[in-house]
């Protein structure tokens, strides 16, 4: 269950985009917005420092959306998001609306942090893997974490499947410590 401010949203913005029968458009540019969100650093202050004032974050998104031509309801959303002070919790909304839409289509969302990108075909792999795990579809949130060193950490659902080469690292030295 998604629940909180992101919560509200998300599903205030799955509502209104299932009535318009636009849920692929606005996964798609609420993609592209936290591919932005990802590539600048500029744009991540704006969103968590509380020094900006409603009207300048809400300036400032409208030029950033109006510059990657992000329009109708996903445009809307992040200024309404804007306008409220809410901007931070957009990362969170983003998750949250990508619950809901693979809810809502029959399939379970993962959340994926490798530590170097996959190819199309170890994507292809592991989406295979989980749907057979989770007995349906899998929408993979995919995150790179170079801190995890090697391997992956899945989250479907309430479970975590740790793979990654950091906790096995840190297994081993707390093991050690335990013997010595």
């Amino acid at each position: 269950m998604i629940s909180g401010v992101a919560g509200r949203y998300a599903q205030s913005l799955f509502e209104l985009a299932n009535e318009a029968k636009a849920v692929p458009a606005a996964e798609s540019d609420l993609s592209r917005f936290e591919e932005m969100l990802k590539g600048s650093d500029d744009l991540q202050r704006l969103i968590k420092s509380p020094v900006f004032s409603a009207e300048e974050q809400f300036k400032a998104i409208g030029a950033v959306l109006d510059k990657a031509g992000i329009t109708g309801l996903v445009g809307n959303f992040l200024r309404v998001t804007a306008r409220n002070r809410r901007l931070f919790a957009v990362p969170q909304m983003i998750r949250a609306f990508r619950q809901i839409a693979a809810r809502a289509r029959g399939e379970v969302a993962a959340e994926v942090s490798v530590a170097h990108k996959m190819t199309a075909a170890q994507e292809k792999e592991l989406k295979a893997a989980l749907k057979e795990v989770a007995g349906k579809d899998v929408t993979m949130d995919v995150t790179v974490d170079p801190s995890l060193l090697g391997g992956l950490v899945v989250k479907l659902g309430s479970r975590q499947i740790d793979t990654s080469l950091k906790t096995k690292l840190n297994s081993l030295k707390l093991a050690l410590k335990e013997v010595g």
